[in-house]
């Protein structure tokens, strides 16, 4: 029973180790810039060289105790601290190291310096499997050295490279044929811990500003689509405004034409003005004190006069007689 005990147990251990190895081939060496005066700078303020690993897995991958290093025959010369829940790189990131030679200043700052190297390796946490290596060419200040895609090729293929290119690859087309093989590029516009494709190029911004460093076509384009707009819109309502005027014109001299033609006008759904004498009369009898009565003994009825007017805003019943003058 022991045995089959110590069996699962060492199952374990390797599928495990295999786990462990298996995350640790899906991290990648992306980009590295060797002089900076003008870039990114660290949390402390200061600029300095950078090395940047991308995880090109799905999955969380945990970098502590591995190492990293510019010297093929010292590949421990950085151990990255255990620890530090930062070292574990979230699927699809970026993950940057200052290479500033103050290793004290944190997890992230590697004691050693990229002046003078031509490789940067990415060593396992046994101090011997290589997961990537990159040599670069001679860098000018502010430019770096990075994938053209993120990830872009694989440890095994970068190994097999290595193997059979290293001796024969002396001179600069060799080179440059070995950067286009596996994607590695000079980049104009580094991009530390950020995508390299989406910024390897200059941005349209920086064009417009080489282009109209003063602002006049921005400031004229924007003045002109305003002005277009506006005169858009005031032709827009003007003409909307002409059709309801003319629809009520026509609807105007329609209802004329219908009373013309009846000879009378629609009245339906008007209250006559026999019925507002009504109803203000009984209002007012009933107001008055001594004219309320439960019950009446006289029926007064409203007549519609036979006038052309309305007797009840006449002015012969509102203004005096005009004094007689005397002689």
């Amino acid at each position: 029973m022991k045995k089959f005990y110590t069996l699962i147990l060492l199952l374990g251990v390797v599928c495990a180790s295999n786990l462990y190895a298996q995350n640790m081939s899906d991290m990648r060496l992306n980009e590295v810039l060797v002089t900076n005066t003008e870039g990114f700078e660290d949390d402390y303020g200061y600029r300095s060289g950078w090395i940047e690993l991308f995880n090109t897995s799905y999955g969380t991958v945990d970098i502590a105790g591995c190492y990293l290093s510019t010297d093929p025959n010292n590949l421990t010369m950085y151990m990255i601290p255990k620890g530090d829940v930062l070292t574990k790189v979230q699927p699809r990131q970026h993950i940057l190291f200052w290479a500033d030679g103050i290793a004290n200043r944190g997890t992230f700052h590697l004691g050693f310096t990229l002046d003078g190297a031509k490789e940067v390796i990415f060593t396992a946490a046994d101090g011997r499997t290589v997961i990537d290596r990159v040599e670069f060419p001679a860098l000018e200040p502010n430019k770096s050295y990075g994938r053209k895609m993120d990830g872009e090729g694989s440890a095994s293929e970068l190994g097999a490279f290595y193997t059979s290119y290293r001796n024969s690859l002396k001179d600069a087309e060799a080179k440059a044929d070995k950067s286009t093989k596996f994607g590695w590029i000079n980049m104009e516009n580094p991009t530390p811990s950020t995508n390299n494709a989406t910024l390897d190029g200059e941005s349209k911004s920086a064009m417009m500003a080489k282009n109209d460093p003063y602002g006049i076509f921005m400031t004229v384009t924007a003045m002109g689509v305003t002005f277009l707009v506006l005169a858009i819109l005031f032709i827009v309502f003007k003409q909307v405004g002409k059709f309801h005027i003319k629809k009520k014109s026509e609807n105007a001299t329609k209802a004329v034409a219908d009373i013309a033609k009846s000879g009378k006008a629609d009245t339906s759904g008007q209250v006559s003005a026999e019925t507002y004498a009504a109803v203000s009369m009984a209002i007012h009898l009933f107001m008055q004190d001594n004219e309320a009565h439960d019950f009446e003994d006289t029926v007064l009825t409203i007549t519609k006069v036979s006038k052309s007017y309305s007797p009840w805003s006449s002015k012969i019943y509102t203004l005096r007689e005009t004094p007689q003058l005397r002689k």
